[in-house]
């Protein structure tokens, strides 16, 4: 009976690790050109989230107060494609993932954590949110309003 519950304290335990590399939160993506593919076809803009998803307690707070708001997905999901750049220290994530997000990391020059970057279907860069905001649903509003997609 110990060696089955210390199996399955194990495949548990594996499970909980795991998770976080198989799937991205709710409503967010976290493959970069499957987005801005998503991004083209339905006329929307990117938002980039680069976070320290489990150390980063600015993150964590810019998560909490405005991404899980109903305000912010229901504009989310009118106006935008959202995507997950996380540079976590205990969480694993895929190589492919870990690559991608340290391309994109050079690529938009996100030197800090949280760092919001408003892209438009081309991955160019129209507006940027460096650290928390309590109002950036605000200014994430105003920003898509200026560069709206044609």
């Amino acid at each position: 009976m110990k060696a089955l519950l210390r199996k399955l304290t194990l495949l548990l335990g594996v499970l909980c690790v795991s998770a976080p590399i198989a799937f991205a939160a709710a409503g967010w993506e976290d493959d970069y050109d499957k987005a801005v593919a998503k991004a083209k076809a339905e006329n929307k803009m990117v938002l980039l989230d680069f976070t320290g998803s489990d150390w980063c307690g600015w993150c964590m707070k810019l998560d909490k107060e405005v991404f899980s708001k109903a305000d912010f997905k229901t504009f989310a999901k009118d106006n935008l494609v959202l995507v997950t750049v996380d540079f976590p220290n205990a969480k694993k994530l895929s190589r492919k993932t870990e690559k991608q997000n340290e391309e994109l990391k050079g690529q938009y020059k996100a030197s800090g954590y949280p760092t919001l970057v408003l892209a438009d279907a081309d991955g160019k860069e129209v507006h940027r949110i460096g650290g928390y905001k309590a109002d950036a649903l605000e200014d994430l509003k105003k920003a898509v309003e200026a560069n709206k997609p044609k």
